[in-house]
């Protein structure tokens, strides 16, 4: 009799619970209540340095949103946090490829351009155009940062022109060439010196470039990422594959460094761009920020501390004065350079596998 007296009891209870979860408003029985002070909350996911703390400060003053951030290192890490739902965030800045990734397994939605006039008025048309790569219809994704890959050379130490990947192979530079360890980048620079689409999936074609960089590999002091920019700018170097955000820098660092931004064979044209997550619970904020970061005026702050080249066509005017003609030409090049170029696309799965793959017998070769 208890028992039944006590089980009566618990069963009413969990009747009523479950009641009032199906109550509107009371979703903080299930967790999902949004906080009052959290409506005016933008949660970022960003690369680490890859905005100035000064431009989210403004933002927060302006429009009394607060932001929340947190970084990542790699689009890799980025990725299975997001697919996998662990974090809301409000707004993401992956690169090109990785956006292809999440727009195709539904992990994106679409934005509001109505509530990003800045965003229409001030990001050229040809970074949409370029852009279409990954989202074709221009509908997930506003760019941010854009650049090329190409070589960083020591003008002291390389008496000859360099327009072509394939000086990267000249024996005479034996030990003093420096190639990103990164199986796309590293495997884009030899299909491009083969002919080949630095987004092929022909497995023939993949082997090939393998084979190409592992016949370069004798003449290569290092496969690296941030020490390269350390050994080209001291001089430990001849020749690096370098992004030409980071050409800038190392050119006021070490005058006698050159930048060629697209070898003649062709180059991967990059774009980083902010989107909006799927589950992203202040939509609105995030068009706010996004809007505000294509402001002139912010892009100016953002271009002075991080030194890549942005899309924003009012930006030139505003820096262009503070900068010497190399630096003006890398950070604002003609729009030609965009002509018969690619971005990466995301291949599926099995590709990255196999590009990973090709990539690590170079490596243990």
């Amino acid at each position: 009799m208890r028992k039944n007296t006590m089980f009566r009891r618990l069963f009413a209870v969990l009747l009523l619970l479950s009641a009032l979860l199906l109550l509107p408003g009371c979703d903080m029985l299930a967790g999902n209540e949004e906080d009052a002070d959290d409506a005016d909350t933008l949660y970022l996911y960003n690369w680490g340095d890859y905005i100035d703390d000064a431009v989210i400060e403004q933002f927060e003053e302006e429009t009394g949103i607060h932001v929340i951030k947190d970084e990542y290192d790699t689009n890799e890490s980025m990725y299975p946090r997001v697919a996998e739902g662990a974090e809301s965030y409000d707004v993401i800045c992956p690169s090109d490829y990785m956006i292809d990734k999440m727009r195709q397994n539904g992990l994106l939605q679409p934005l509001d351009f109505e509530a990003m006039p800045n965003a229409r008025a001030y990001i050229g048309q040809a970074y949409y155009k370029q852009s279409q790569a990954f989202d074709p219809d221009n509908a997930y994704s506003v760019p941010y940062c854009w650049g090329t890959v190409g070589i960083l050379y020591n003008a002291k130490m390389v008496d000859e022109p360099v327009d072509s990947w394939t000086i990267l192979w000249n024996p005479k530079y034996r030990g003093s060439i420096l190639m990103q360890d990164s199986a796309r980048d590293a495997m884009m620079v030899a299909l491009r010196v083969l002919g080949y689409s630095m987004n092929t999936t022909d497995e023939g074609e993949l082997k090939e470039a393998r084979d190409l960089l592992i016949a370069e590999k004798p003449l290569v002091q290092a496969y690296g990422i941030d020490d390269i920019r350390d050994k080209l700018a001291s001089g430990e170097a001849a020749l690096g594959v370098i992004f030409s955000g980071e050409a800038i820098g190392l050119m006021e660092a070490n005058p006698d460094l050159r930048f060629v931004p697209a070898p003649k064979e062709g180059t991967n044209v990059w774009i980083d761009s902010w989107v909006i997550p799927k589950n992203a619970r202040h939509k609105e904020n995030a068009e706010k920020f996004i809007d505000f970061l294509c402001r002139p005026d912010i892009a100016a702050k953002n271009f002075e501390f991080l030194g890549y080249s942005m899309p924003n066509t009012a930006l030139e005017e505003l820096v262009a004065d503070d900068m010497d003609d190399g630096a003006r030409a890398i950070a604002f090049p003609d729009e030609s350079i965009f002509e018969g170029q690619e971005t990466y696309r995301y291949l599926g799965e099995a590709m990255d596998k196999l590009y990973t793959r090709l990539w690590l017998q170079v490596k243990v070769e």
